[in-house]
């Protein structure tokens, strides 16, 4: 049995676990101490103690083979020195060694603490992103969060480490990164540390064998004022000249310009084209201002300078066939944006009292390119504000996916995806920056959501509010076996239609949904899509409005579901090692 022994230090817990006798019968043995499993090594006239579950995936360490004082798990082969516990496979982390003494024949192991388990966490979570080893992430995660470290700190680890280390500079990996982070406090606590992994564990694998990026310096001696910054920035990026118009964007960074004038600055010359690379550079500027809001703005820099080459390399849709025939959508917006300056004139002492967003979604979701145009600007003609005009875009693209047909292609989901990620990317930029260029971007959601009316054709139906049920709760406990199955696509949003109307909780019903979407292997689209409902529900509570956009996440995310689920075996691994289950110890 094993006993305690008091020292006159701090730093020092023995405690005797085994008579060296017994050690050296077999060369080795497993004793417990104080629910700690303990392997204990005789090589030469020294005996070692180290924590028994392989750090790796919990393989029983007695069970490999020691020789010249280094031991191999006999699982995946990972080599440990006995001495010190240190690894010489980095994938595998370092496994604990307890410091031994030898006293009347008698083995003391000593289970005081000796690092600073924070700190070595920090570094894990360091080297499981440069080695893209989602199991390490998974371990780190979990640890620093239950160490009562701020979600935010393994964030920031994340977003600076895909901002450096991706030449490419932001992409798909940075943007679910921040859709976890912005999706944590709709999750039940526990789902928290998974999130994180998630979004974590894309950012390394989309910088994975990509080379740094290295910035650029800003202008020598003196600054030009923002507005002429601006107008280069805009200038360079037309011309597709990344180089240029990165050294102008430093140049306003290290020049003192304003979040909100940085901001400016990006959407409006990301809306200077017509939707381009098809939404996607307006909402990785969205998902980069987001993240700098996250980390209170630190290293701002590099983080605004990663979009730039996306910016000048986008295609951008008066190049594409679609905007331009046969229906020529570009010259229509054209028209349209010449009228903007008179409009919000005209409607600026009217605003507050608008009310014809109803009226304008039917508009939207018809079949004349050019009244969808009309509407819109007479809308701000009648007080509409500029948020509230984006707001019943983001409304009508949503409904695209409310009403998706299954006979369509299932690659379709990710036209109507695009354009409602697109929206709602403009309409909290709109928020962020209530500006006359950046509704040009709203236009062009318009304008897109017109182009995908053949996904409802024909429409698929809403769940009418007339299925009331007396405890909705049982519901949600029908949801994860739903998703279980594929195609249950009408069968989810009837569902989630049926528990809202009945009363049902809207909290427990988008934790659920966020349980349901970390549950499933990352998918960059429907990260998104979840993402941006559960934005746009919070703006709209349980409106009919707001129940139709649930309706919509839970058909995309039963669309997607299952997947093999083997990033959520990876983490369930790591929970286990981290409470300390023997997951592959004999009883």
């Amino acid at each position: 049995m094993a006993q305690a022994l008091h020292t006159n230090t701090q730093t020092k817990h023995y405690i005797r676990v085994a008579q060296v006798s017994d050690v050296k019968v077999s060369g080795f043995l497993v004793v417990y101490a104080e629910g700690q499993a303990i392997a204990l090594f005789n090589q030469g006239d020294k005996i070692y103690a180290i924590d028994n579950r392989c750090p790796h995936m919990g393989f029983p360490l007695h069970r490999g083979t020691v020789k010249d004082c280094i031991l191999t798990c006999h699982w995946h082969h990972a080599r440990f020195d006995l001495a010190s516990g240190g690894t010489f496979d980095a994938w595998a982390d370092d496994v604990r060694a307890f410091p031994t003494e030898i006293r009347d024949g008698q083995v003391w192991v000593d289970l005081a603490p000796h690092a600073d388990p924070v700190v070595h966490q920090r570094q894990r979570l360091q080297d499981g992103l440069e080695q893209g080893i989602s199991l390490v992430i998974a371990k780190s995660v979990i640890a620093l969060l239950d160490a009562g470290v701020e979600p935010t700190e393994p964030f920031r680890i994340g977003l600076d480490f895909g901002v450096r280390y991706r030449q490419a500079g932001w992409g798909a990996g940075l943007t679910m990164h921040t859709c976890m982070i912005n999706l944590l406090p709709y999750l039940d606590p526990e789902d928290r540390p998974r999130a994180l992994y998630h979004g974590l564990a894309a950012v390394a694998r989309d910088c994975a064998g990509q080379p740094p990026r290295f910035g650029v310096q800003p202008l020598p001696t003196s600054t030009p004022d923002i507005d002429t910054l601006q107008r280069w920035f805009r200038q360079f990026i037309e011309v597709r000249d990344a180089e240029g118009a990165e050294r102008c964007l430093v140049s306003a960074v290290r020049g003192g310009a304003s979040q909100r004038q940085i901001a400016e600055m990006l959407f409006t010359t990301a809306t200077d084209h017509r939707y381009i690379d098809v939404g996607h550079v307006v909402d990785f500027t969205n998902k980069a201002l987001e993240a700098l809001d996250a980390t209170h703005w630190q290293n701002a820099e590099s983080v605004l300078t990663s979009l730039v080459s996306e910016y000048a390399s986008a295609e951008r849709m008066e190049e594409a066939n679609s905007w331009r025939y046969p229906v020529d959508l570009v010259a229509i917006l054209q028209r349209a944006f010449a009228q903007l300056p008179a409009a919000l004139e005209s409607g600026q002492i009217k605003r507050g009292n608008w009310s014809g967003r109803e009226e304008l979604v039917k508009v939207l979701l018809g079949e004349d390119a050019q009244a969808i145009a009309d509407s819109l600007v007479e809308a701000l003609r009648a007080g509409c504000s500029e948020e509230e005009l984006a707001g019943a875009v983001v409304y009508a693209a949503v409904l695209r996916i409310a009403h998706f047909h299954t006979n369509n292609d299932f690659g379709d989901w990710d036209t109507a995806h695009h354009t409602f990620t697109f929206a709602n990317a403009m309409h909290q930029g709109l928020r962020r920056v209530p500006s006359q260029a950046l509704l040009r971007g709203v236009f062009d959601a318009a304008m897109s959501t017109y182009l995908n009316r053949f996904l409802n054709v024909p429409p698929a139906r809403l769940p009418e509010p007339n299925q009331i049920v007396e405890n909705p709760e049982q519901l949600l406990h029908q949801l994860p076996e739903l998703l279980d199955r594929q195609q249950q696509v009408n069968e989810a949003g009837s569902l989630v239609a049926r528990y809202l109307y009945s009363g049902g909780n809207p909290d427990r019903l988008l934790a659920l949904l966020g349980k349901l979407l970390l549950r499933e292997d990352r998918s960059f689209h429907v990260i998104q899509e979840i993402e941006a409902a559960f934005r746009q529900y919070s703006l709209l509570g349980t409106t009919e409005a707001g129940i139709h956009i649930l309706i919509a996440a839970a058909r995309y995310l039963a669309a997607h579901a299952p997947t093999m689920r083997s990033q959520a075996q990876t983490y369930q691994m790591a929970e286990r090692l981290h409470r300390g289950d023997r997951v592959f110890e004999e009883a």
